[in-house]
C-alpha cells in the first residue's frame, strides 16, 4: 500500500540522502495523484495545495524523499531589453493565449511553432533550450531556479 501524503514537509532534514520522485509538470499541478520514488517507494498523493519542484515530501530516520519537475522544451527570451519592449512580447505571447513565466532575466513560453513564428515576425531574438517552466511564475526579485539542458540560438 503507498505512503499517503497531504502536504510537503516543513523543516526536512538535508543530511539524509534523498530519493527523487520525477514527475511532469501537469503532474505536479495537481493535489490528487501517485508516483513512485527512484528507488521503487510508492505515493498517494491526497495534498491540500500542489506540492513545488525540490520539495521534500516524506522522510524516514533514513532517507528523505523529494519531488522534481521534469525540464520541458521552452523558448528563452533575455529581458536585457526595455520593459516596454519586454512588458510588449509578454502581451504578445499571451494574446496567443499560451502560457508565460518569468524571472529577473528571462521570459519562458513553451516551445511551440506559434512563439517561434511570433517571435520571428518580431525579430525578437530568442533560445530554445529546455528549463522547468513554471507557468503564471514573474519576477520579483529571486534567483534563478532553473535546470538548463542543450541550448540552440535563433
Amino acid at each position: 500500500m503507498p505512503q499517503l501524503i497531504h502536504t510537503a514537509i516543513a523543516q526536512p532534514d538535508a543530511r539524509l540522502p534523498e530519493a527523487a520522485l520525477r514527475v511532469e509538470r501537469m503532474t505536479l499541478a495537481k493535489r490528487l495523484w501517485r508516483g513512485t520514488a527512484e528507488d521503487g517507494t510508492e505515493f498517494g498523493f491526497e495534498l491540500s495545495a500542489p506540492l513545488k519542484n525540490g520539495d521534500t515530501f516524506w522522510q524516514s530516520a533514513a532517507q528523505r524523499y523529494v519531488v522534481y519537475q521534469h525540464a520541458e522544451p521552452v523558448i528563452e527570451i533575455s529581458l536585457a531589453v526595455a520593459p516596454s519592449v519586454a512588458a510588449g512580447i509578454g502581451w504578445a505571447i499571451g494574446n496567443l493565449h499560451l502560457e508565460l513565466s518569468a524571472d529577473a532575466t528571462r521570459l519562458l513560453a513553451p516551445d511551440e511553432p506559434a512563439v517561434r513564428q511570433l517571435l520571428e515576425r518580431l525579430k525578437v531574438p530568442f533560445t530554445a533550450t529546455t528549463a522547468i517552466f513554471r507557468p503564471g511564475r514573474f519576477a520579483r526579485g529571486e534567483q534563478p531556479t532553473h535546470e538548463l539542458g542543450t541550448s540552440h540560438k535563433h
